[in-house]
């Protein structure tokens, strides 16, 4: 590998320093940005010609499960860092339902120890509660310490209030967000998609709107109540995000995420009864799929993620039986060009901000801009060049792709991470 890559000609985004298309050359030195000009000299550095294409900060996503330890079937740490690069994302969080749970400081070493030569940086979010069983709050300064740089419960949320809101005071107190996965399990139980024209005429149990909005509004209750921080993980409804806005006027700490196939998608998807395309909270009404979009729009929802979530093909290959998820590094920056920037709804500069300068910032991690001296993290793609998606040609263990057979406009080049090239596709 050389130690000198500079990326000539290319259109830079880079919300990090307010940089909206400049045509700059990008040299990268030693794993960091060395400068950002125009026409630098090429002297011995490798060469990539960046005409017809921006370059911009890496990904930042913030919800993902690597499913490492404990179902490395579905997907590991090296696998899912893999498809990471192929995406775009350069910084990732990962989710604590893994097996055991990311409840102690030897497994948060674990996965920070396996990833320290992946193709993504991995950053850990630890549980909120033992076991991820919602009866005892794990060690949370001693997981910090050991280099967790986040906590949920995520897909077992934190039923009990009182455990709910000491863990956000702790967590305040550490400088760590709590992600939250806002679910009532009470009003969700057994159902498997949104509850509706859809689910009824597929006679299916349904989940109501109301298991979100009921969880969502405790969460918010809770931060201004305590006057804390919490994150709101992958909204999906109309009543979630107007709840979100009005919260955020009255100065409440509340941010929140959404992911693109709540933008992209509705409940109608499910009507070939693909389980693929089952996951939680499940897609939603055209209502609420225009409400996400404008809360995208207005900054309600500063953050897209992906919820990375794979399956094998065995487990998702019944209806009704599968688990929930679908997976969607790869095609996330794709699914946000064609389904926000090209509508009108985002620019490119809006959604790359969305994407890795606020999620970066709400964690608190070295990425989301190209300044000088920052780490080498970036992505190159071509905006206009569409491709369709082909779950098999993807580069994970999983296929369980939401977006397959779709046809998306935007595709990813180069990535570099660390100041290494870890995808190329010129």
């Amino acid at each position: 590998m050389m130690s000198k890559l500079l990326i000539k000609g290319a259109k830079v985004i880079d919300p990090g320093q307010k940089i909206e298309g400049a045509l700059l050359d990008v040299l990268i030195e030693n794993g960091k940005i060395a400068a950002l000009k125009r026409d630098l000299p090429t002297g011995d550095a490798e060469v990539v010609d960046g005409r017809g294409c921006v370059a911009a900060p890496g990904l930042v996503d913030m919800h993902v499960h690597l499913r490492d330890p404990g179902f490395t079937e579905k997907e590991d740490i090296l696998t899912g860092c893999e498809a990471a690069a192929a995406g775009g994302v350069t910084s990732l969080l990962c989710m604590p339902n893994t097996r055991p749970a990311i409840d102690s400081p030897e497994t948060v070493r674990y996965v920070l120890e396996k990833s320290a030569d992946a193709k993504a940086r991995v950053y850990v979010a630890a549980a909120i509660t033992r076991g991820l069983n919602g009866e005892a709050l794990c060690g949370m300064e001693q997981l910090a310490e050991a280099g967790a740089s986040a906590f949920s419960d995520d897909g077992r949320p934190v039923a009990d209030s009182r455990l709910m809101a000491e863990a956000m005071q702790r967590a305040a107190a550490l400088g760590r967000p709590v992600v939250s996965h806002c679910e009532d399990l009470f009003l969700s139980a057994g159902g498997l998609m949104n509850e509706g024209a859809v689910s009824r005429k597929l006679g299916v149990p349904g989940v109501p709107a109301a298991a979100e909005n009921c969880a969502t509004a405790r969460e918010i209750a809770l931060a201004e109540s305590y006057g804390v921080p919490i994150h709101i993980c992958h909204v999906s409804t109309a009543v979630s995000a107007a709840m979100i806005r009005d919260a955020q006027r009255r100065g409440v700490r509340v941010t929140g995420e959404t992911a693109p196939h709540y933008f992209a998608l509705t409940e109608e998807a499910l009507l070939d009864r693909d389980a693929d395309k089952r996951m939680s909270p499940p897609l939603r009404t055209e209502e609420d799929r225009l409400a996400i979009c404008e809360a995208l729009r207005d900054g309600t929802l500063a953050v897209i993620a992906t919820d990375h979530a794979p399956h094998t093909p065995q487990e998702k290959a019944d209806f009704e039986k599968a688990p929930n998820g679908s997976i969607g590094m790869e095609t996330s920056l794709a699914a946000g060009i064609t389904e926000l920037v090209g509508p009108g709804i985002l620019t490119l500069y809006q959604l790359l901000e969305r994407m890795s300068t606020a999620p970066a910032r709400l964690l608190g991690l070295p990425a989301g801009s190209l300044e000088p001296g920052a780490p080498a993290d970036l992505v190159l793609f071509n905006h206009r060049e569409s491709w369709t998606v082909d779950p098999k040609a993807l580069h994970g263990k999983s296929e369980n792709a939401v977006f397959k057979g779709r046809t998306l406009l935007g595709r990813v080049r180069l990535t570099v991470c660390r100041g290494a090239v870890v995808y190329r596709a010129l």
